[in-house]
């Protein structure tokens, strides 16, 4: 057994920049800039198209270019494809039609459990190379679900946060001291035991994985600081958006110049040109303006300079319209929690 031949998706140096980086380097922004950050209630306008806009619901989109964008793809699981958005739309309906919290509630936790699957489907990926004991394996997947859980648990276990996933009362609260403690000492006694075996294999066998390792540490900063120390809007959205956002466009941009002859996107030759890149990101983000333009018309009204476009679309507050808006204005999200689920498993 010896040094571990790292399993990077591209690149070292891409891989390092947009996959691992990202929440060492959101969290670099929020400890330069405390006061901005740590109890801030909002977020400024340019700030909010950077992070919420360009990233957050545009990188939703980057699922076309694995799915719908690619005709091999597209004909071999045409139902399942198909299916999937209808079923996330009629289960929108009831769910909103019962009540409007509820729907944002299931969506809030949907949205979730993908953030935290997408951790552990990275470690995955840059584990292939490891060749350890099946035991150590385990011990990677408790600590990257460790690094994940409980900071949500102390979210809903806790004081009231002063930020929120989607709208205010989406989560379950539960305040209990005592079973936060408990789960504070797991917390704690699972980083312990993941580093002591780290360390052994290190000294033992010369046997370390350098992007698994930075990824699980990623994990663990990001999730603790923008949850757990720091109680802001900014902070948490910062942490969050840029940690999860950006390395998804990455593995997607990474699968697009990877394709084999047959399993092209619709885009395949646009995308391996030199303005490929501008392409990429220019779709995703015209389709994210346009999706926040019809909230933001319809339903929000939050930010009027941004969206001048869509400010003269009539407001929606009539229950049984808004039981049929809401669902499909966020079909895009809903569409993309449940297939990224199919796609990377059947694709890894």
């Amino acid at each position: 057994m010896g040094t571990v031949k790292s399993a990077w998706i591209s690149n070292a140096k891409s891989d390092l920049a947009f996959i691992i980086a990202p929440p060492f380097l959101a969290l670099l922004a929020v400890f330069l800039f405390p006061q901005q950050f740590k109890e801030s209630a909002g977020i400024p306008v340019f700030y909010w198209v950077i992070l919420i806009l360009m990233i957050d619901v545009a990188h939703v989109y980057t699922t076309l270019y694995q799915t719908y964008f690619n005709p091999s793809q597209l004909n071999k699981h045409r139902t399942l494809y198909l299916s999937i958005p209808i079923l996330c739309y009629i289960g929108g309906v009831l769910l909103h039609t019962i009540d409007g919290m509820l729907f944002w509630s299931i969506l809030a936790y949907l949205a979730v459990y993908h953030f935290i699957r997408q951790q552990y489907g990275f470690m995955r990926l840059y584990s292939r190379a490891d060749d350890l004991p099946n035991w150590t394996k385990q011990v990677d997947t408790i600590s990257i679900y460790s690094a994940t859980i409980y900071p949500l648990l102390f979210w809903h276990l806790s004081a009231n946060r002063n930020f929120n996933w989607f709208v205010d009362g989406e989560f379950l609260s539960f305040q209990s001291e005592i079973l936060l403690s408990c789960i504070s000492v797991l917390y704690v006694a699972v980083i312990v035991f993941y580093a002591v075996k780290e360390l052994y294999y290190l000294i033992r066998f010369r046997s370390f994985n350098l992007p698994k390792n930075l990824i699980i540490l990623g994990t663990y900063l990001s999730w603790y600081f923008g949850i757990v120390y720091f109680n802001g809007d900014m902070a948490f959205t910062t942490l969050n958006v840029i940690s999860h956002g950006i390395p998804y466009m990455a593995l997607v941009w990474f699968m697009q110049l990877k394709n084999n002859s047959a399993d092209k996107s619709l885009f395949y030759k646009p995308l391996k040109s030199a303005y490929g890149i501008l392409l990429f990101t220019g779709s995703i983000i015209l389709l994210a303006y346009l999706e926040e333009g019809l909230w933001d018309g319809f339903i929000w009204r939050d930010h009027p300079s941004v969206f001048n476009l869509f400010k003269n679309l009539p407001s929606i507050t009539n229950k049984e319209t808004l039981a049929l808006l809401v669902p499909f204005l966020s079909l895009p999200q809903s569409t993309h929690y449940v297939l990224d689920g199919f796609i990377w498993k059947r694709n890894h």
